[in-house]
């Protein structure tokens, strides 16, 4: 109908809860619209309760998002977003996309990477020749594909984890070349994993004999992720505060049909 209203995500979202629940009516707008688009209809039982059901285009509403949704995602993204997922089911909280700061031995370095008297913007694996962390160790800014930790209100119970994704082998070996990146996760984390997917033509792109030992090493076989050789651990007894102000600001990762905001 002309006068329908335009469908965002957050209808998605209600269109999805209602598909799943028992549809009972929540009396706000969102279902209004929903309603007045012919994406729900309401059934009245015998004994009189009101419910919302699904209509036919409502369920070609979301079998069209959600193909949209999975076209649109590279298969980079799809194995972080499953990795995630996969921490959150195992009673983790998850983040995606984070930027964290972490010590790094200037060994691992080149020297033309510090000299520089204006050093530029902060990328992962470059360090920080701003701040002065003693002689022999530099500030770099890391971005691990996933960062996550225990529910658990005990800091030292945290662990923290870090998932680096590889779904390409070029990738893989050209960030093999980076020891500073790995020690930048490793300082950040009881665990450093590498989570190794497939190519194009479905082969892995590696194996636990292509990762250093001080990682851990997942393998997609069959779509699930499946533990090729257990990741080293050490205690870590509490968050830097920053790392606490980059969680927060960032929110955890969740799933498409989550709520946007979930307790500790």
């Amino acid at each position: 109908m002309s006068d329908a209203p335009l469908l965002t995500r957050h209808h998605h979202r209600r269109l999805r809860e209602i598909y799943r629940s028992a549809g009972w009516p929540c009396h706000d707008m969102l279902e209004v619209e929903l309603l007045a688009a012919g994406q729900v209809e309401r059934v009245r039982s015998p004994d009189g309760h009101e419910t919302l059901r699904v209509t036919d285009a409502g369920i070609q509403t979301l079998a069209r998002v959600f193909a949209t949704n999975k076209a649109a995602r590279t298969p980079h993204e799809a194995l972080v977003q499953q990795v995630a997922l996969s921490m959150g089911r195992a009673g983790r909280l998850a983040w995606r996309g984070l930027m964290l700061r972490a010590r790094v031995p200037l060994a691992l370095f080149g020297v033309e990477d510090v000299a520089a008297p204006e050093a530029p913007p902060l990328i992962a694996g470059e360090p920080d020749a701003r701040d002065d962390t003693g002689p022999d160790h530099a500030w770099v800014m890391a971005c691990p594909d996933v960062f996550s930790i225990r529910r658990s209100t005990v800091e030292a119970y945290l662990e923290p984890v870090v998932h680096e994704i590889k779904v390409s082998r070029a990738d893989l070996l050209g960030d093999l070349k980076k020891p500073a990146k790995r020690a930048a996760y490793l300082d950040m984390a009881s665990a450093c994993w590498y989570v190794l997917g497939n190519d194009a033509r479905g082969r892995p792109v590696g194996g636990p004999d292509d990762i250093p030992p001080e990682c851990g090493v997942m393998q997609v076989q069959g779509g699930q992720l499946v533990v090729a050789r257990e990741a080293p651990r050490r205690a870590v007894e509490r968050l830097p505060l920053p790392v606490w102000m980059a969680l927060a600001q960032a929110g955890p990762a969740r799933g498409e049909d989550e709520p946007a905001q979930q307790g500790f």
